[in-house]
């Protein structure tokens, strides 16, 4: 039986500890931010046309969903290292196959593969993470891996422009990434975590308990999924060349990696519904603000800073707000369904944005995100009325969660269920036994 190390006593000791771990986390994240924007581009290239290109990034969720579901069963009866290497060998092998056989069904299988490969990975590597990390480290031990998370996913954009994407290199390139991440993590001597039977939940009970976290989660989810999955071909349309697609790409996520940790802290100390509302508010103005700027290449990096640090910073606030109305033993249940949440709306994503730009050209893309976050704030001003917040002021302290990293709540769940007493920092504080109320 693996041994449980003693915790590091801070947060850098505990970094440097897994250093083996967190570079081959980066490596993981550089070659699917990477793959994501190459295939988006690849795809306007190969004139597969909006709402099929949608179909194809759509099917990465789809094996997303399957992938966070099942892999804790299979890690259960072989262990983290060969779950991990062989989820990891698949990836790489997957991207070849796209580059072997241009076809949308192909496509779409092996994003289904992909996506459930992804999942599978990063529930193994942040379960072994989360297995290291004592409960007073783990918060913030959790945020410095989302913000490795997000320049990897960044530089994986700012990769495009090493070689042209109508040829192999890059396709060798990603492949090349996910077969050297497999180097440091196996080499690396971190005891493997015990994993138990995570308890589930009704979303229909979750929803009564936190309507706005609940529906928030799946309107987030779709934002997120027409951004990953279609803001390459966004960028392509509106005339931008592979360099520049790279850059928008980039600050996409660079300014959800800035904004992430400055808007978590104030909705940890005002009204979490209200941040909600004023974000979602400010992302739909920013993306109808973006209507007016055409292709120029500069306004639009511009646009996907400040539009990524409104979009991306949004799941983390609705699984804060949604864990501030429950007990720790409802946290442990609700945090897979919030999952399937996202899951759900991130495979909508791309179908939706698709049939828009089929309708509207590239502008498509632009109204999907207004409309979105509109509907948020909509919905989150009838939450501020009809279920204002309490006024003690107490609710869980936020944690930066990475939404293209959903299945950390699945693997928080399953962690924390060998621990019922030890959630203090697994998914954000929740000192306010739950009435059962709708409160968020």
């Amino acid at each position: 039986m693996s041994a449980t190390p003693q915790a590091p006593a801070t947060t850098v000791s505990a970094a440097w500890s897994l250093w083996a771990l967190l570079l081959g986390v980066g490596l993981l994240m550089l070659g699917n931010g990477l793959q994501g924007s190459l295939l988006g581009v690849r795809a306007a290239e190969e004139a597969f046309g909006n709402t099929v290109t949608g179909l194809v990034m759509s099917a990465y969720f789809v094996g997303f969903l399957a992938g966070s579901t099942l892999t804790p069963r299979k890690l259960r009866q072989v262990g983290h290292i060969r779950v991990f290497a062989a989820l990891a060998s698949i990836t790489s092998v997957a991207i070849l196959v796209h580059v072997l056989f241009i076809d949308p069904w192909v496509w779409a299988a092996m994003r289904l593969v992909t996506g459930f490969a992804y999942a599978g990975l990063y529930v193994v590597t942040e379960s072994w993470l989360n297995g290291h990390a004592g409960n007073h480290l783990r918060g913030r031990l959790l945020a410095f891996y989302m913000v490795i998370s997000y320049l990897g996913m960044g530089g994986g954009q700012l990769l495009l422009n090493v070689a042209d994407p109508s040829g192999v290199v890059l396709f060798l390139i990603v492949s090349i990434l996910m077969s050297v991440a497999l180097v440091p993590i196996l080499l690396s001597y971190t005891p493997q975590p015990d994993i138990s039977e995570p308890e589930a939940m009704n979303l229909r009970r979750l929803y009564r308990l936190s309507p706005l976290g609940t529906l928030g989660c799946l309107l987030t989810g779709v934002a997120n999924g027409s951004v990953f999955g279609m803001g390459a071909v966004f960028a392509t349309g509106s005339g931008l060349a592979v360099d520049q697609v790279a850059a928008f790409m980039g600050a996409f996520i660079l300014g959800g990696a800035l904004l992430q940790w400055p808007l978590g802290k104030l909705s940890d100390k005002t009204d979490r519904q209200a941040v909600i509302v004023v974000v979602a508010a400010l992302a739909t103005a920013l993306s109808l603000a973006g209507l007016l700027l055409g292709g120029e290449a500069r306004s639009l990096t511009l646009l996907g800073v400040l539009l990524g640090g409104t979009t991306l910073t949004l799941y983390s606030l609705f699984l804060a707000c949604a864990n501030d109305v429950l007990t720790p033993q409802q946290t442990l249940a609700a945090s897979s369904s919030l999952v399937l949440a996202l899951g759900v709306g991130a495979i909508l994503g791309p179908l939706t944005t698709g049939l828009l730009m089929d309708a509207l050209g590239p502008d498509g893309f632009l109204w999907d995100l207004a409309l979105i976050h509109a509907a948020i704030v909509a919905f989150g001003g009838y939450c501020l009325i009809r279920h204002p917040a309490s006024d003690s002021g107490e609710h869980g302290h936020y944690v930066a969660v990475p939404a293209g990293t959903a299945p950390l709540g699945a693997t928080w769940v399953e962690e924390a269920a060998n621990e019922p007493a030890q959630l203090e920092l697994a998914l954000v504080e929740t000192p306010v036994e739950a009435t059962g109320e709708p409160v968020g």
